[in-house]
């Protein structure tokens, strides 16, 4: 399974982290609003999970697995499908029940290479998710806009909730 290399800075202020990709001579890809049901691959056990997300363009399904919360510890496998409602038709006659919907705003930058999202999730600040080809292009890039290492996470969404008191896995509807 690919491995994706990425990593949030939490608690942002996202006029401020715009200004600094767009300073450093980062392009601003545009900004959506997200929608994504989550399926268990096996009920009840973690860090392995089916998600259906529609991103405002395009609608895809992947399978996420976390190894670890390091950098490179998110597995992932995507394709693109055609239509949301359908394919969560499809996930159901195979056996899938969603466990959750969710929504989020993104603002999608580029720079030096590595794709930037300005998230923003009901309830929680906002974070900056920082992806690339490599670890060390992570990293550096952190490093650009003025960030150490330590201040990266490589925390699912889940934990940064739980940061903040909420346990995600019992909402069954996150909306804004």
């Amino acid at each position: 399974m690919p491995i994706e290399h990425e990593a949030k800075i939490l608690d942002i202020d996202p006029d401020t982290i715009e200004q600094d990709i767009l300073g450093k001579g980062g392009r601003k890809i545009g900004e959506r609003f997200m929608r994504r049901r989550v399926y268990d691959v096996t009920s009840g056990v973690g860090g392995k999970w089916i998600r259906l997300r529609d991103n405002g363009t395009t609608t895809t399904l992947a399978v996420k697995e976390i190894t670890s919360d390091a950098i490179d510890g998110t597995h992932e496998v995507e394709v693109i499908v055609e239509d949301f409602a359908t394919t969560n038709t499809l996930l159901e006659m195979l056996g899938f029940t969603a466990k959750s919907y969710q929504e989020n705003k993104r603002v999608s930058f580029t720079l030096d290479g590595a794709q930037l999202e300005i998230d923003t999730w009901p309830h929680i600040p906002p974070y900056l998710e920082i992806e690339a080809a490599t670890k060390h292009d992570v990293i550096r890039i952190a490093e650009l806009l003025g960030y150490t290492e330590t201040d990266l996470t490589g925390e699912n969404t889940i934990k940064i909730y739980a940061r903040h008191g909420i346990d995600l896995n019992t909402i069954r509807e996150l909306r804004f």
